[in-house]
């Protein structure tokens, strides 16, 4: 097979390299049509036929150069969509086979499944077992607040069939996360989100991820965004007919509600027992270790987005013209992830931070967040601020008390 070599002159000696890539195997095609989903434009905007795939020779071009180009002792693929299983388990038994092929000794292979449910089967359960797949299943709460946004393509309820999904893997032992969507509606029930999530969905992992894109998100890339609002202008909450944003975006203040609540329900009665991905990386960074979430890390850049024909964006929410940086078929997937362009792509999440961001008690909490949502000005008029600050700011300030108590128990402090 024609593939690209991995420049290994650009590579140190002893220095361990490590990336990761969401990859799209079947697009931005889904069996459902989620009213927030911020990857179902794709096909349009990128120019894709319909029922676009994955081919074999794509696949295994990238499994060859993903594990080529990293060094260090875990490779976790992470395959999402649209929606991976509609891929079907040939697929997929193809990628376990090209990894066992292509792996390097003591080389630990790992892959994630980003799911909504609908096609698992017994089939499907007994592979992921077998090959010992993490499962990210997406389900936004009790029956009303998930069957809101999260429906078929003819507008019929999904809750019933993801509670399947979810009833299987447990039975099969499998662990799995429940990734919500916090949108402007579920933020409103923080405690009935989570306990559903904990008690009856039965996750001891959960992924909150917030629900914010601007009202032209399917043509103009958010970073890229002119007309950015001061905070405090109305224009910066949902809800309005100029709100920058679409009316399912998450209010910001809502969302720091939502996240002091759902702390303050895990912190009486689940910490150490359920893993939230937003608070455990809180007291990991608080404790002085790296951050476990990129939108809350210093720098960003190394978790890049390949479609399904090889062409590889900078991230999964910026996969957009401006942000492609090549394709595998021409340019090695390792060269393209330690690229200066992409380099830069990472290095600008903290250089372009505003004075507010810089000087603010929790920047090593939440480092300005993730770029995507930099969508206002700063009452001064500094451009970049994120639409969520007034929701994440009032949350730090809240755990703040709890997580002082966590690290002198850890012997931190």
């Amino acid at each position: 097979m024609n593939t690209p070599a991995l420049d290994k002159a650009s590579l140190i000696k002893g220095q361990t390299y490590r990336f990761h890539a969401m990859v799209k195997p079947t697009g931005a095609e889904c069996n459902i049509d989620c009213t927030y989903c911020f990857y179902l434009h794709k096909s349009g905007l990128l120019h894709h036929p319909s029922h676009s795939r994955m081919g074999d020779e794509v696949l295994e071009r990238h499994i060859r150069q993903y594990i080529e180009g990293q060094t260090g002792e875990e490779v976790v693929f992470s395959w999402q969509g649209g929606e991976p299983t509609l891929m079907g388990l040939p697929f997929f038994e193809k990628v376990v086979a090209l990894q066992a092929k292509y792996a390097k000794p003591g080389q630990r292979i790992e892959n994630d499944l980003q799911t909504n449910g609908l096609l698992l089967d017994a089939r499907w359960i007994a592979f992921l077992k077998e090959n010992r797949f993490h499962v990210g299943l997406s389900i936004d709460g009790p029956r009303d607040l998930h069957d809101r946004f999260r429906v078929t393509k003819n507008g019929k309820p999904t809750f019933d069939l993801v509670m399947e999904a979810a009833k299987m893997l447990r039975e099969a032992a499998i662990p799995f996360a429940a990734l919500c969507v916090v949108n402007r509606e579920n933020a409103l029930r923080p405690r009935e989100v989570y306990r559903f999530l904990v008690d009856e969905v039965g996750t001891w992992r959960i992924q909150f991820t917030p629900a914010v894109e601007p009202r032209r998100f399917e043509t103009d890339a958010p970073a890229l965004m002119k007309d950015q609002p001061r905070e405090g202008d109305p224009r910066a909450r949902p809800g309005r007919e100029d709100s920058i944003v679409t009316d399912w975006s998450v209010d910001p203040v809502d969302y720091g509600t939502f996240l002091s609540a759902v702390w303050d329900e895990w912190f009486a009665t689940d910490i150490g027992r359920v893993h939230v991905n937003l608070f455990e990386t809180a007291v990991a960074q608080a404790a002085g270790q790296p951050a476990q979430m990129c939108t809350q890390a210093e720098f960003c850049g190394k978790a890049l987005a390949v479609e399904h024909d090889g062409e590889v964006y900078s991230c999964d929410h910026f996969v957009y013209p401006e942000y492609r940086i090549g394709n595998i078929a021409e340019t090695h997937l390792g060269n393209l992830a330690f690229s200066p362009r992409q380099q830069d792509f990472g290095r600008a999440k903290s250089a372009t931070l505003p004075g507010k961001c810089r000087t603010c008690a929790y920047l090593k909490l939440c480092w300005g967040e993730c770029p995507k949502n930099r969508l206002i000005r700063t009452r001064t008029g500094e451009p970049g601020l994120n639409y969520l600050c007034a929701g994440l700011y009032a949350f730090y300030d809240h755990i703040g008390p709890d997580v002082v108590r966590i690290l002198k128990a850890m012997g931190k402090v």
